[in-house]
């Protein structure tokens, strides 16, 4: 992450279906607080995904595998939303992804996204060995809920997709906090994720112990 006293740059981004009682939407919303009081200056940009997402179609694979010399202004319209999600996440030092986990996989909105960043030549590139990824140097922080999924369990598809996605892209640095079985409306059960939370963010680099 950036150096304390610089600004850091964060990607929160929500995909749960329900902004009230979401325990992904409540401890994204601390990780940005807990990053803040480690870090002192943020600059946190939102991204909600639950409010619509533009999805992989004929015309935008057309857009997409055009060469940027030859594409008509049809097809940079059709990737100017696209090209937005990209910088914002190229601009990020750290992102916050809330990620509750529906029929063992990631939200659609979500999923979206990510065919929306994966972007050959922009964020990662393909090799003589293979794609290497381009966003290298960032962090990112997932609160994976669920109702009955354990996190890395056999059935859980969500948490390893968003990993190797991640990781596709550069981003390796991920942490994961689960959010397993909890009523978002009764505090007590918020307790177990948010002291992780408040340890990753204490012994996360680049603050110092009286900002912790």
């Amino acid at each position: 992450m950036a150096t304390r006293g610089t600004t850091l740059n964060v990607l929160k981004i929500d995909s749960s279906g329900r902004r009230d009682g979401s325990a992904s939407r409540v401890l994204t919303a601390d990780i940005v607080q807990a990053l803040e009081s480690r870090h002192g200056s943020i600059d946190v940009v939102e991204r909600d995904l639950a409010a619509g997402m533009p999805f992989v179609d004929a015309n935008w694979i057309e857009a997409n595998f055009t060469p940027d010399e030859s594409r008509t202004a049809a097809h940079r319209e059709t990737l100017a939303e696209s090209d937005a999600l990209v910088a914002e996440l190229k601009a990020a030092d750290v992102l916050v992804i809330g990620a509750p986990i529906y029929n063992f996989g990631v939200p659609a909105v979500l999923k979206a996204w990510i065919d929306m960043i994966a972007r050959a030549q922009l964020t990662f590139r393909y090799t003589e060995n293979g794609p290497v990824g381009l966003l290298e140097g960032k962090k990112a922080f997932i609160v994976v809920a669920s109702g009955g999924v354990s996190v890395d369990s056999p059935v859980d598809f969500a948490t390893p997709y968003l990993r190797q996605a991640l990781k596709f892209v550069g981003i390796s640095d991920v942490e994961v906090i689960p959010a397993k079985a909890i009523d978002a409306t009764d505090a007590a059960q918020l307790d177990a994720p948010r002291m992780q939370i408040a340890d990753l963010i204490h012994t996360a680099p680049g603050g110092n112990a009286a900002a912790a």
